[in-house]
């Protein structure tokens, strides 16, 4: 049985300023948090984890290509979302995972105190600044992406992954 998917309205072109906005916050996020030493594979992962807590699949499609473009495992994209049961992570992807976990679903009662205190540990201020900057912007990415109801299935990885 196949569903078919259709998108809505097109928030790039009916609020063209707005959206390039949007997209150089999540480049300028991006960038940042790599400058501070965030590595490629612990954001990527960050970026799925958050986009399947939210069930966005355009995200999930998208970052997952990404992430193998960029050498990422098959095994630990498809572990992702038992990530605390593997022992395919590190500490410091662990400690991003559950941050991206707690800020993701903050409605469930905030940002636990020992989350934040694990994650400023590992990462220190200006790492954790960083991180919390990127689960925010794919946040709010996957929630355009839900509500203009995009389409996976589509996405080409850039040159730059």
């Amino acid at each position: 049985m196949t569903t078919k998917i259709s998108a809505r309205l097109d928030l790039g072109k009916l609020s063209s300023a707005t959206y390039a906005t949007m997209g150089r916050l999540y480049a300028a996020a991006d960038k940042a948090a790599e400058e501070a030493g965030l590595e490629t594979a612990l954001r990527y992962l960050v970026y799925i984890r958050a986009s399947q807590i939210n069930g966005c699949a355009f995200c999930i499609d998208m970052h997952s290509i990404d992430a193998r473009n960029a050498g990422e495992t098959e095994q630990r994209i498809y572990a992702l979302n038992a990530w605390r049961e593997t022992p395919f992570f590190s500490e410091r992807e662990r400690a991003a995972l559950e941050l991206a976990e707690a800020v993701t679903l903050v409605h469930d009662g905030q940002v636990p105190d020992e989350v934040y205190e694990r994650s400023l540990k590992v990462f220190g201020e200006e790492q954790l600044a960083q991180l919390i900057w990127i689960v925010v912007t794919i946040n709010s990415y996957n929630r355009l992406a839900i509500t203009q109801r995009l389409v996976p299935g589509n996405h080409t990885p850039s040159s730059s992954s």
